[in-house]
């Protein structure tokens, strides 16, 4: 997919979250339809933060010369910064509005900067390119989990 297509993607997905769990009751979002499976809620925060973190690293592959790009935790992430007791809408809010400013760099960018490489330090190296479409899937993937569970809670 080219990169035009990508951000539009990556862009679209901005209020995709706080649509996802609309009208659901705090209870419901730190329920665990699925035993052994993040809630929504811990869901919703892993997005917030895995996307501002691929913000950081797409705007340090643009504005830096290879930059290391460290990964991090997830799951320490969600059982030390407690997700159950953060705001879920404010989350949403935090994950629009990242999309949005961020779509806004990548849309002015020429396409040759899509090319444009840093190195993860678990993956080795990835272009701007890679981390655009990464983030993009990382979104829908999670999306479906948020949708399922919400089917579980409503059937009962």
């Amino acid at each position: 997919m080219q990169p035009r297509e990508l951000i539009e993607r990556y862009a679209g997905g901005a209020s995709a979250v706080g649509e996802a769990i609309a009208g659901l009751s705090r209870t419901e979002l730190n329920a665990f339809p699925v035993p052994n499976t993040w809630s929504i809620q811990q869901i919703v925060l892993h997005l917030m933060d895995s996307d501002l973190i691929a913000s950081n690293r797409m705007k340090r592959v643009i504005a830096e010369e290879n930059p290391t790009l460290i990964g991090f935790d997830e799951t320490a992430f969600s059982q030390r910064l407690f997700y159950d007791q953060l705001d879920a809408a404010m989350a949403c809010d935090v994950f629009r509005q990242n999309r949005l400013l961020t779509a806004v760099i990548l849309r002015n960018l020429p396409a040759e900067a899509f090319s444009r490489r840093g190195t993860h330090n678990e993956r080795g190296p990835v272009t701007l390119g890679d981390l655009l479409e990464t983030y993009t899937g990382h979104l829908e993937h999670h999306l479906k989990f948020i949708r399922e569970k919400r089917r579980m809670l409503v059937e009962g």
